[in-house]
């Protein structure tokens, strides 16, 4: 099994014994991600690279593990993203990230335990992080085109029935 159907399958076992053991192995996992974006974030110009076994053992995760942390940051990665279908324990990474990508990404995911961690305080300001933010919400903003009646006026502003008007024009 590759190591991406590993991730894939994370926490299966545990989910068919209880809900409450899964969730333990959900919350675990979720704190080593959490570990490793302080390391991250703590030094965000130095740039870490590896092996996805070397990068594991240093970071207390198994290779699927680290595979899919790599999962959570691949499109945040300045020379990603990887196929991580194609990846093995020997495969090479290179995490490095585009802050501000990476913040939107924490957005998206609606990963609050991580972007709101404490170490975004001296990488990004909180005018930088309200505009990514304000940038999120439009970029998930719906408008919905109303398309005026046959009898409404038209939208054009000659004071018409729209089918009298710009629809004919069509």
């Amino acid at each position: 099994m590759s190591l991406f159907d590993q991730w894939e399958n994370y926490g299966e076992e545990a989910k068919a014994r209880s809900t409450e053991e899964y969730k333990k192995v959900i919350e675990r996992y979720l704190t080593k991600e959490r570990n490793i974006y302080v390391k991250l974030l703590a030094h965000p110009k130095h740039i870490v690279e590896g092996t996805i076994s070397e990068l594991g053992e240093r970071y207390g995760m198994t290779d699927y593990e680290f595979l899919g942390f790599v999962d959570g940051i691949n499109e945040s990665l300045v020379n990603g993203p990887y196929v991580l279908e194609e990846m093995t324990g020997d495969s090479h990474i290179k995490l490095e990230f585009d802050l501000k990508k990476l913040y939107w990404n924490m957005l998206d995911a609606k990963a609050d335990w991580l972007y709101k961690l404490k170490e975004w305080d001296s990488l990004l300001t909180d005018i930088e992080k309200a505009q990514i933010k304000r940038e999120y919400n439009k970029s998930k903003t719906i408008t919905k085109i109303v398309k005026p009646g046959r009898n409404s006026l038209c939208t054009c502003g000659s004071g018409l029935k729209y089918k009298n008007c710009c629809l004919n024009k069509k």
